[in-house]
């Protein structure tokens, strides 16, 4: 009996549409004519032996936008002789996804030929969602191959990467760039070849620096370029063509997403290194690329608190007025504000005594519990709280010398406790010298008491 192929899309059309972008009429047709990525492909690599054996994995493909996630799926099901079949996460549901399954279905039954699903933007579907995959993954019946832009850990549910393995993608080095913008400038047949077009260097360096790793922005801006170079009947293109094609670089920043989270550490990062422009650097990322500046004035009170400190109280005001300031003035000139916080907090001295004497000190609480308050420093405003001993042997401590007394302030199993432990950092050093004279009198009066119990003491 003759078997029936079922039909699929081809992978890579003999001729580009007609209106193709550039970046997708320059798409690579075979594993040797992809540029980057090196450490997943070529001789003895994981991606090449799977491809050539026929035995693909499920993996998760993760990679910034523009590094070949799309493609190098589409190749490597190519190669495997796998049948591939492509649905986007924004545009399609758990529907779409059955129609898959069954369409990998019909294929191995009519001829064997085992399916490979690939899962665009894989983050955007939520649990239930992605839970649909188990099933159909476990049993082999397809192989999913998921692209994401976000990390794994936080985006792709647990079952599921159990059963893929998580492969990343570098962006492209400007060297790497570089080649593809030739190639697409000297094809005749997918590219620019034919408008003989030449490209200055300033141009070149131009285009890879303006797309940070990213194929597709680095050829969508040669094409744009190119059209305002014939405009201008310019025999080549120039930088300014570059410039006037990519108008502002759009920086990688998603503001739910990973990125977002590293590039705030290297910010708390460098303003606790007490490295002004570092800080100053991952600010402006943070503001060119719209995060909200709220957030980062919000990070800059709790900075100036857990790690300036009382090395330099003025911090925290520093950084609340900067709060403020933002919020009255607005953008874009609070980002003047901003800038003058970050340069104080990154040059300020740095103290976490603070911070670590309270962690200290919830721990005793919930350990604990409700301890009782010593009697001396009970508050007494009625008269039979008096006549129970409420606040009987209070000293006030302006009534002696320095304001300094020796009783005791904390709970009876807990005298003589240290939260707070000063640092000889800034203003924190007078604090250190005062509190030690004031917790040497605490002491002494503990010592006379542990050598005569019966002595009040209070």
């Amino acid at each position: 009996m003759k078997s029936r192929r079922v039909e699929q899309a081809s992978l890579f059309p003999s001729k580009p549409a007609h209106g193709q972008p550039l970046a997708e009429r320059m798409r690579p047709r075979s594993l040797e004519e992809l540029v980057g990525q090196e450490h997943l492909l070529g001789a003895g690599k994981l991606l090449t032996q799977m491809a050539a054996a026929g035995a693909l994995h499920s993996i998760i493909l993760w990679g910034p936008p523009g590094s070949g996630k799309t493609t190098l799926a589409r190749l490597i099901a190519d190669k495997s002789g796998a049948g591939f079949k492509s649905i986007s996460a924004v545009l399609s549901g758990v529907a779409d996804l059955r129609a898959a399954i069954e369409l990998a279905r019909r294929q191995l039954a009519a001829d064997g030929q085992r399916t490979v699903l690939f899962v665009d933007e894989i983050h955007r579907w939520n649990r239930a969602q992605q839970d649909a995959f188990l099933p159909h993954v476990e049993s082999g019946l397809i192989t999913l191959i998921g692209a994401t832009t976000e990390n794994p850990s936080f985006e792709v549910i647990g079952p599921l990467l159990s059963r893929t393995k998580v492969l990343v993608l570098n962006p492209l080095s400007e060297a790497e760039l570089a080649l593809l913008i030739k190639r697409a400038l000297t094809d005749s047949e997918r590219g620019l070849g034919g408008f003989n077009l030449g490209l200055d260097d300033r141009a070149l360096e131009e285009l890879t620096a303006q797309a940070g790793g990213d194929a597709r922005k680095a050829l969508n801006a040669l094409e744009i370029a190119a059209e305002l170079a014939r405009q201008a009947q310019a025999p080549a293109i120039g930088a300014e063509h570059v410039r006037e094609a990519t108008q502002h670089k759009a920086l990688l920043y998603d503001r739910a997403g990973e990125e977002h989270y590293n590039i705030i550490s290297a910010f708390i990062k460098s303003m606790r290194g007490s490295d002004c422009d570092a800080a100053l650097y991952w600010m402006m990322r943070m503001v060119e690329a719209g995060e909200d500046p709220m957030f980062i004035a919000r990070r800059m009170v709790i900075f100036a608190a857990e790690d300036v400190g009382n090395a330099d109280p003025r911090a925290l005001s520093v950084a609340a007025a900067v709060k403020q300031a933002v919020e009255f003035v607005g953008m874009p000139e609070g980002v003047i504000a901003l800038a003058q916080g970050v340069t104080y907090l990154a040059g300020a001295p740095k103290s976490n005594a603070s911070y670590r004497a309270m962690l200290a000190a919830r721990e005793d609480v919930r350990k604990l519990g409700a301890l009782p308050v010593p009697m001396h420093i009970r508050n007494a405003p009625t008269p039979l709280m008096k006549d129970l001993g409420y606040g009987a042997g209070y000293r006030y401590p302006h009534d002696y010398e320095g304001a300094l007394t020796d009783q005791d302030y904390l709970p009876e199993e807990l005298v003589g406790r240290r939260y707070y432990e000063p640092s000889e950092r800034g203003y924190e050093a007078r604090i250190r010298e005062f509190l030690e004279r004031a917790r040497g009198l605490r002491s002494q009066s503990a010592s006379a008491r542990s050598r005569n119990p019966h002595e009040d003491g209070k």
